[in-house]
Parts: structure tokens; sequence; C-alpha cells
């Protein structure tokens, strides 16, 4: 059990990047110096997505400067036993630029949506990223030798005069500090009208596919001038249109099953063996609507964020503005499981409402054996609940916070009356502090949180103790 109230305690293990200030997270492109103020960021430096590959080694975030910084896991050392389970900064690399779209005069932002690897077939690492318009593929390599004693160049490379080739030798490696390459494989361009909200790579390794507000695209990781649209919901009158995709995502290991998630709260798993266009699902998963909670803002906050498959491929997750849902793919008429993230902003969504925080994308995850699973909130909290025990904890991922070695204490909301000492109060959260992104290990419980420039990573204290 991952975390409880008097169970396994989470504490940071992250290395501190920039100067040492005895800071346990990652200040992302910006060390924040004694004497700096706290909010010293620029929007470019915000993060949008996170994301560990498949074995928890690499982990990548990408921001809405169009960077993506990849953190390799340190391996552990006689000297420094504890080190196993920190990060620290592998590659970075500008993936995106700020286009500008001249026939329907629109800047394309740099910001990444999503990034995605891809399972690793050589030494290479893949991963794909895209922003509101186009899809990346890009490999990562290592090189730690280098070529020398070539015949016909010289050590800058350039050509030898042949006449002054006298003799034949054969060239050798030399060895050579470690550098790492990051090159551009693939661009996939034009495939989508409208902004790309998420990606996702299939099963079979050979394809994958990309989702926007009222198309879903599959593309083979080969090919870049076509796709093949296989949802399209678009009314011949966009007057029409009452709904648009909000996520999608490939079943873990059936290469035909895929979901998506709508902004009216309706999930909708489709089979690509049933006919070309999916158009027509194989199942719907709604819950009905209580009557007497019908309110102006309804169907804003059923608006499903985000949605992910368990590991198993057995269940569904999926976060909405105010709960995370577990759905059973067995049982579509209500999800099996509804979990309270914030109920205590219910009161709240005339001024959510009036400042677009009720607008907000949080993403939500699973654990590596989908017992516990983990979404944001606001004032930098983060929530986790226990699918087993039913019991639930909110965190905080700040400075404070993140001493190293120190163990996270759990928060809590208070909506009036009496309050213990170290209760927040509603009316005291800061709402321009949310946890949007978010990621779990694979197989480890190491979690990232992404909290606007500043990226952390915790890990519980049974599995720092281990090593």
């Amino acid at each position: 059990m991952l975390v409880t109230e008097g169970g396994v305690p989470l504490v940071p293990t992250c290395k501190k990047w920039g100067l040492e200030m005895g800071l346990s997270f990652f200040s992302k492109h910006l060390p924040i110096q004694e004497g700096q103020p706290w909010a010293l960021k620029t929007p470019a430096d915000i993060i949008s997505t996170v994301e560990f590959n498949h074995t928890g080694e690499l982990l990548a975030t990408g921001d809405k400067g169009g960077r993506v910084v990849i953190f390799q896991r340190e391996p552990e050392s006689k000297n420094a036993p504890h080190s196993q389970g920190e990060y620290d900064v592998y590659s970075t690399f500008q993936s995106h630029e700020p286009e500008f779209d001249y026939l329907k005069s629109l800047e394309i932002e740099e910001k990444i949506n999503k990034i995605k690897w891809l399972p690793q077939q050589n030494a290479a690492h893949s991963l794909l990223s895209t922003n509101d318009k186009t899809i990346k593929l890009w490999k990562i390599t290592e090189r730690d030798k280098r070529p020398e004693g070539y015949n016909l160049k010289d050590e800058e490379g350039k050509l030898k005069d042949l006449s002054t080739v006298t003799s034949l030798q054969v060239p050798v490696l030399k060895p050579m500090d470690l550098m790492v390459e990051v090159s551009p494989r693939r661009i996939f361009a034009n495939g989508h009208t409208y902004h790309i909200n998420s990606i996702s790579v299939n099963s079979d390794c050979e394809t994958y596919m990309s989702a926007d507000d009222l198309r879903i695209n599959l593309w083979h990781l080969a090919i870049t001038d076509r796709s093949f649209n296989i949802v399209d919901i678009k009314p011949a009158n966009m007057e029409d249109l009452t709904e648009v995709i909000t996520a999608s995502e490939f079943h873990p290991h059936h290469c035909n099953l895929f979901v998506y998630s709508s902004s009216k709260g309706s999930l909708r798993l489709c089979d690509m063996r049933a006919a070309a266009l999916c158009d027509k699902h194989s199942k719907l998963f709604e819950e009905p609507e209580d009557p007497s909670n019908r309110s102006f803002f309804s169907e804003i906050i059923s608006s499903v964020s985000d949605v992910k498959f368990s590991h198993s491929g057995r269940y569904m997750l999926t976060r909405d503005y105010l709960t995370v849902k577990v759905w059973d793919l067995n049982m579509e008429a209500r999800p099996i499981e509804t979990y309270q993230v914030h109920d205590y902003l219910r009161s709240k969504l005339c001024s959510l409402y009036e400042n677009d925080c009720i607008f907000d994308k949080f993403e939500c995850a699973w654990n590596g054996s989908d017992s516990v699973i983990m979404t944001g909130a606001y004032n930098n909290f983060f929530r986790m609940f226990d699918r087993n025990t039913k019991r639930d904890v909110t965190l905080e991922a700040s400075r404070e916070s993140s001493k190293p070695r120190a163990v996270l204490k759990p928060r809590r909301v208070c909506v009036g009356g009496k309050r213990r000492r170290d209760d927040i109060s509603v009316d005291s959260l800061d709402f321009t502090k949310k946890i949007l992104h978010t990621a779990w290990h694979p197989a480890e419980n190491i979690i990232a949180i992404a909290a606007t420039n500043n990226l952390y990573i915790f890990q519980d204290k049974v599995n720092s103790d281990m090593h």
C-alpha cells in the first residue's frame, strides 16, 4: 500500500538540480537561486506533460516553450547505496517551434501537448511528441566512441590529397565522453484540422493514433504522408455539434480496441475489426445523471479530461472536474468506483467558472499493480486513493515539504466550522497553483508531479530503504 495515514508514507528522492540549496525538486529550466522570488518563472517554462518510459528508467517532460527534457534514473553505486531512484538530466532538446498558418491566419503554439514513449527495440530510445498540429518521432541514442585513423580523411574530416596516401590503415574506435544525440526521425503533419489533445501508441508497436476535438486518426510509424480516419464526429452542420472528443487511448494488450472520452462525460469503446470507420462504438460507458444534482455547471464538470486503461486492461480510469472513476470493461451502466477529489469546491463553482478554472484538465494515473490511483488538485495538492482499503490521502508538492528524505505529511482541507492546526481553509486555496500532470513509474512506487515550472519526484519510504 503506498499512502495512507499510518501506512507507508512518501519521501522525496529527487536529486537537486542547480544550486545546492537543500531542495529536493527539479526547477524546470530555471535553477532557483538564493534571494530570488519563488514565483520567478516564464510561461514557456510551465510543464505541460510528464511521461515515464516502459521501464521507468527514463522520464520525459514537455513544456509550453516546445522543449523536451529527459531525465535518467541513476544506477545504484557502492559509494552512495541510497542514490538509486534519483533522476538526473539526461538530455534536453527543442521539439517544436511556433508556427503560423497563413491560410487560416492562426498562430500554432509550440507547447508540447503530449509525449508517448515507444517500446524499446534496440539500444536507442524513441518517443513521440506533439503540439496542436504536428507530431514528431524522435530517436535518442548514446555515443561514447569515435572513429579515428581514416585513410582518405584528416582529423577534421576533410578529404586528403590522394597523392599523400602512401599506406593503408585500419580505422579504430577511440573512447570519448558520453554524448546523447537526439534526432528527428519522422514528422507527421497536416493530419488534423483541430487541436490535437492526445496520442497513443498501439500494442502492435507499428501504429499509433492521434485525436483532436472531432476526429481520431490512425498512423503507421513509418508513413508520414497519410493517415486513416477512424473516428469522425463532426456533424454536417456545426450548429448541431453537442460534444467533442477530450481524450483517447489504445488498449494495452488488444491492438484492435481503443477508447475515447467526450465532453458529455461518456466513454466509447471501439473495435477496429468491426469497421474501418469506428463511428459506431462497440460499448458506451455512461453514468445516468441524478436530476436532483442538475445545475448550470453539470455539463462542464462532467466532461472527462483524461482516460487511462489499467495495466491489466480490465479497467478504465477517468477524471472529470470533481471526481475520478473506475470503470469495468464488462459493465457499461455505471462506474464500479467513484472517488471525490475535491468535493469541497462544489460550492465554489460559480467563482471557478468566472476565473476559467472550471475548464482545467486534470490527468490521472494508475500505479503498477492497478491498486492505487492518483490525480492532481489545486494548491499544489495531489490525491491518492487505495482501491483495496478505500482510504485516501491528500499530499502537497511544495518547496517546504520537499526537504531531502522528509516524509510528506497528509493535508486536509476544512470547510467552515472548527479546524485542526494544520488544516487549510477552502477559502485560502491558491487556484493558480495546480497539479494537472502526473505520472507513475510502471513498476515501482515512484511518482512524478508537475507543478507549474517545477518537477517533483517522490518515492515511498519502503522502496527507498530497500536500496
